[in-house]
């Protein structure tokens, strides 16, 4: 046995989010990506280091874009770039849905 075989100790779990069909055209059609980060704005920094231009789509002047919401485990979060995420967590960017005119 040599090193091709060794292991890492233990294997880190990260975050998985769920990218939008409007947002994988960044991902290579990609729609589950593991990210590291422990809060929003980390996962989108990373995000947008991986897949450059859809941490663009994500943000407005620092901030999630207000026609985006952002569900962590279920529920929607309100705190924007600073709610916390846990390694474990699935997080969901839901793009608003246009509306019909009257």
């Amino acid at each position: 046995m040599g090193r091709a075989n060794a292991r890492p100790p233990f294997v880190f779990a990260m975050p998985t989010v769920v990218i939008p069909a409007l947002l994988r055209k960044f991902t290579g059609g990609l729609e589950r990506v593991e990210i590291p980060g422990k809060s929003i704005r980390e996962l989108v920094r990373h995000l947008g280091e991986q897949f450059p231009g859809i941490d663009q789509q994500l943000l407005e002047d620092g901030d999630i874009r207000p026609s985006i919401a952002v569900s962590i485990d279920g529920e929607i979060a309100t705190g924007g770039v600073l709610d916390s995420v846990s390694e474990n967590s699935e997080v969901h960017f839901i793009p608003a849905l246009g509306g019909g005119g009257v």
